[in-house]
């Protein structure tokens, strides 16, 4: 009994002494004292109960079941008696009564969640769970059959009363019904009864207006004789739909609780008709004023500015000046001192300024401003936001401060200043969102916006420890994980792209075990409906692009960290089950899961993220995934063109299937030019995507800095150094040619990919900080690309080692001295001996950077900017630190790597 919790019955009271006694055993006493208080409250049905249950508990069965059933034939809805009722019936073996019990009430109190919860556990105890599962099984398979006409009798039928699994389960599958068959009458009925019943509800106002227009454009009437429709009465006019809309405004000032949904409807009605073009006529009202009433009613409300904005297109761009002013003219502001500023005394004050704010952003007031306006726009929300501050002194760590919505617009206004080239205002942005973040711990915007700065000025180090403080679950390692996964490798923190990789991947394949195990509760409990959902779920993680991308990357990071340095290439690929002849990315499938819209946003619509955007994302995605994917696969060929003697242009070297392999080769080759060209050719386009939408990819550095040519040029040097192989050095004066100038080639394009990685990466000019991620991207590019140049040379060194030892060998038997070497031994050698110096250049240059790095004093910048405020110039220091930083670890990263790269150079001796 103790179990049943607090009783928010003002009966309680009196109560208390019979639970008590009930819960200590004294049963007789429990009997005494309902006794005692039935003299007095005679209509207390949950004392009888309990006097029941105490009777029960004596032994007296007989008498207990009467009272009960006394109690029962009243169907109570007070919660003491349902629950009193339902451990009496319990006591006495006889779930089938607790289902009765509570289908009563639910009939009575067909709104409350509650008891269609209990009811649904009460159907599952007595067995009755067998009819809810074969009715969502018997209407699941109808609708996947399409046979919606025999579903929806299911669910109008007999069958359907007992679909209580969900609030307003049989209501919202007839809907469905509706729409699949188009049977707008029902729909409108429908839709209409509920409205009635919930005038909050947006989804039911929404398939209201659909249907409503749909009939208009049908020019549907009702019959002459019968009903409307199966669901009752029909709105067919646009004449009843503003009367509907209008009472329900109507009834929702007679309401205790202001509800939204009747005014946003209003706003949506008058949307609908203009696209239409007919408005006037019917006499809605200004949509100006209408949103103004609507700010009067919920401006203090968080959700006041995102109600708004789906509407402001209603408002003409002549009024947006006025409408702000008119929004800020009711709210309660006063000057604080000295401050020509008026500050909000509370924080209801507070959200209604905010929320104006929000709207002049989004309405393009702050974009019309020029470099000095919004350079005051800044300091006064930054002035707002810290006197915000006052009424979140008592916030805990994990709660956001209320003004923090004025640091985060602050920073959206100072990064269009930084895209328009003001240098400095970058700095700003991190200095303040720094300064954040250290009130509002817990402010993920802060930390998104953080890692998207800090990644564009090249500095991935804070990023990792502020990814890691997101603490992101479960699938946010697929929709939000692509903001560190595209920086992590292309800013040479190699470490940190392992661990950013392990994570999505350990998410990606616990995935595959876990849904498995869903579908099996699913189906074990029958909650039938929820199999397709897992299935489409699991289906949906499989053919992620994210997941595609991090597979990708990380196999091509573990060969570049590990391949002929600590394991052999051939081991590597082995151990990661690479096969050039496989791929097992499903393009046709990929689905592209990335949440774009992660980071607020107040811009008007001709500034934001469009579908174009992201069509545009995902084509670009796609095209350097295939060129990645391509590149692995070529690289994991190479161990399988292992040296093996063959007669010259045997026939048999098609059935041992080492030619089958080289064809592979020359196969993949074509399709990688194939991407090459078609990457080219989007990037022609040249696509800005804006500032928070989706981060390009690295494909546009990869072609600019001559990467591309480098590793494709590398990639047909295999396709001649095997037709080598395969001819012998006696006949082959032209082969040997071709790769000797194929060497030097490489040499030239490396040469000049270095000379793209010279500069300064982090540079001060005129008193402002800038930094190079561009340098640092290329340096990565340059280090893979040397890599690849080294997996080829080896496979260079072990078909040349075996002709040159043969050599060797006739030579002994003629005892000639003067055998001439074919040209293709000195080729080879002046190419590695120039490989070597090439790379320990490279190692020099970026020694130079360390020392660079390390002796730049930020901390004696004198920056150029008086709008810095004293507590904001320790932000700035520490956020300059950090990227300072973060470059240093680069280049130790990066450096490291090649050191280790250039000792297998040097074992390339032939």
């Amino acid at each position: 009994m103790a179990a049943r919790g607090h009783v928010q019955d003002p009966n309680d009271r009196r109560l208390r002494p019979i639970y008590d006694y009930l819960d200590n055993g004294n049963n007789k006493m429990a009997i005494q004292q309902a006794d005692k208080l039935l003299k007095k409250h005679k209509d207390l049905h949950c004392a009888k109960v309990l006097k029941a249950i105490g009777l029960q508990r004596t032994g007296k069965q007989d008498e207990a079941y009467a009272l009960a059933q006394e109690v029962a034939a009243l169907e109570p809805t007070d919660d003491n008696s349902l629950q009193a009722l339902t451990i009496l019936y319990r006591e006495m073996h006889r779930p089938e009564l607790v289902t009765k019990l509570y289908e009563a009430a639910v009939k009575k109190v067909p709104n409350s969640e509650e008891y269609h919860s209990h009811l649904f556990m009460a159907y599952a105890r007595v067995g009755e769970y067998k009819k809810m599962q074969q009715v969502e099984l018997y209407y699941m398979i109808l609708e996947r059959l399409e046979k919606y006409k025999e579903a929806l009798d299911v669910v109008r039928g007999k069958l359907g009363e007992k679909l209580t699994s969900e609030l307003q389960s049989r209501e919202n599958k007839c809907m469905a019904m509706y729409k699949k068959l188009c049977r707008w009458p029902e729909c409108n009925a429908l839709s209409r009864r509920l409205l009635l019943k919930n005038s909050d509800d947006w989804q039911f106002y929404i398939t209201y207006f659909d249907s409503v227009f749909q009939l208009i454009d049908e020019s549907w009437t009702p019959p002459a004789e019968e009903e409307h429709s199966l669901e009752g009465e029909v709105h067919y006019s646009i004449e009843q739909a503003v009367k509907f809309i209008e009472e329900r405004i109507t009834e929702e000032s007679k309401s205790s609780r202001p509800l939204r949904g009747p005014y946003l409807a209003k706003l949506e009605l008058i949307r609908r008709l203009r696209h239409r073009g007919c408005n006037d006529e019917y006499k809605l009202g200004d949509p100006e004023e209408l949103m103004f009433q609507y700010f009067k009613k919920f401006g203090d409300k968080p959700c006041c500015f995102t109600d708004l904005r789906v509407f402001v297109d209603l408002l003409p761009s002549s009024q947006y000046t006025k409408f702000i002013s008119q929004l800020l003219g009711i709210i309660p502001l006063s000057a604080a001192g000295e401050s020509s500023i008026a500050l909000p005394a509370d924080i209801k004050a507070l959200q209604q300024h905010l929320c104006v704010v929000q709207l002049s952003r989004l309405l393009g007031i702050y974009h019309a401003m020029d470099k000095k306006q919004k350079l005051t726009v800044v300091r006064e929300l930054m002035l707002r936001y810290r006197h915000g501050l006052e009424f979140g002194k008592s916030c805990l760590k994990t709660e956001l401060q209320f003004s923090d919505y004025y640091c985060l617009l602050a920073v959206h206004l100072l990064l269009d200043l930084w895209l328009e080239g003001e240098e400095m205002a970058v700095w700003q942005c991190l200095t303040l969102l720094e300064e954040g973040l250290s009130h509002s711990p817990s402010n993920a915007q802060f930390k998104l916006l953080l890692i998207r700065i800090y990644c564009r000025l090249g500095a991935f180090e804070p990023v990792a420890e502020l990814y890691s403080s997101l603490d992101a679950k479960h699938i946010q390692h697929d929709t939000i994980g692509y903001l560190l996964t595209r920086y992590a490798e292309s800013l040479g923190h190699y470490a940190a792209a392992s661990q950013s990789c392990n994570f999505a991947l350990r998410f990606f394949h616990s995935n595959q075990k876990d849904t498995s195990e869903y579908i099996i509760q699913a189906y074990k409990y029958g909650a039938f409906e929820k199999i397709p959902e897992f299935i489409a779920f699991r289906n949906r993680l499989n053919s992620s692009l994210h997941f595609a991308q991090v597979r990708t990357e990380r196999m091509l990071l573990d060969l570049l960290l590990e391949a002929n340095i600590s394991t052999s290439l051939e081991e590597s690929i082995k151990s990661m089950s690479l096969s050039p002849e496989e791929d097992d990315i499903p393009w046709k499938d990929l689905h592209d899961n990335r949440d774009l819209t992660v980071l607020f946003n107040w811009d008007p619509k001709d500034r934001d993220i469009s579908e174009e955007h992201r069509k545009l994302s995902l084509e670009e995605e796609t095209m350097w995934l295939r060129i990645r994917s391509l590149t692995l696969r070529l690289v994991s060929g190479l161990p399988t063109l292992s040296h093996t003697i063959q007669p010259k242009n045997s026939e048999k070297t098609a059935e041992n299937g080492v030619s089958s392999k080289i064809d592979t080769i020359r196969s993949l080759l074509q399709q990688l030019e194939a991407a090459v060209d078609a990457g080219k050719k989007f990037l022609e386009q040249k696509i800005q995507y804006p500032v928070l939408g989706p981060p390009p990819t690295r494909m546009a550095g990869f072609f600019s800095n001559g990467s591309c040519q480098c590793q494709t040029s590398l990639f047909y040097l295999v396709s001649d150094i095997y037709e080598l192989d395969t001819n012998g050095l006696e006949d082959s004066a032209e082969i040997q040619e071709r790769i000797g100038n194929s060497f030097k080639s490489l040499i030239e394009r490396l040469t000049d990919l270095f000379n793209k990685c010279k500069g300064d990466l982090i540079e001060v000019r005129d008193g402002t900080l800038k930094t190079h991620p561009k340098l640092l991207e290329n340096l990565v590019f340059f280090v893979e690309t040397i890599s690849i140049a080294l997996w080829v040379s080896s496979y260079c060194d072990s078909v040349l080692r075996p002709f040159k030892s043969n050599l060797q060998k006739k030579k002994k038997k003629k005892k000639e001295s003067s055998v001439a070497m074919p040209p293709i031994f000195t080729h080879f050698l002046d190419y590695v001996t120039e490989l070597q110096t090439l790379t320990s250049n490279v190692i020099d240059h970026i020694k130079g950077l360390e020392i660079i790095l390390t002796a730049l004093k930020l901390e004696e910048l004198s920056l150029k900017d008086t709008l810095l405020l004293q507590e904001e110039k320790k932000f700035t220091k520490t956020v300059q630190g950090k990227v300072q930083s973060s470059y240093h670890h680069s280049v130790q990263e990066i450096g490291e790597l090649l050191k280790k790269r250039l000792d297998t150079i040097k074992k390339l001796k032939i």
